[in-house]
């Protein structure tokens, strides 16, 4: 998955997609890139299973699949390091709550 979303121009269209499904056309608008070569980007992100597909006469429509991303932000979350998550129970302890300003 990680190696699908290295590349800026497959996280372009994966951005697009998190506001609903869209047509090839329609991600290869804004890029600068022949539609085959969007093509081969989103053959990317289907074998990495973030990305489905489905030809309708000669309009290919694309979507994110539900929660993938879910998977990938859990991963990051889990690599913090311990300090990073020390500085953040510290600054939690010393931000001051509405309870304690009144």
């Amino acid at each position: 998955m990680f190696g699908a979303l290295a590349d800026g121009s497959r996280r372009q269209m994966i951005e697009r997609l998190s506001r609903g499904p869209a047509t090839v056309s329609d991600l290869a608008d804004p890029l600068d890139m022949a539609l085959p070569s969007v093509l081969q980007h989103l053959s990317v992100l289907a074998q990495a299973g973030i990305v489905e597909s489905q030809k309708v006469g000669r309009v290919r429509t694309v979507q994110l699949l539900p929660g993938v991303l879910d998977r990938a932000a859990a991963w990051i979350r889990g690599q913090r390091t311990p300090a990073e998550r020390q500085a953040d129970r510290l600054a939690a302890h010393l931000t001051p709550t509405a309870k304690d300003s009144s």
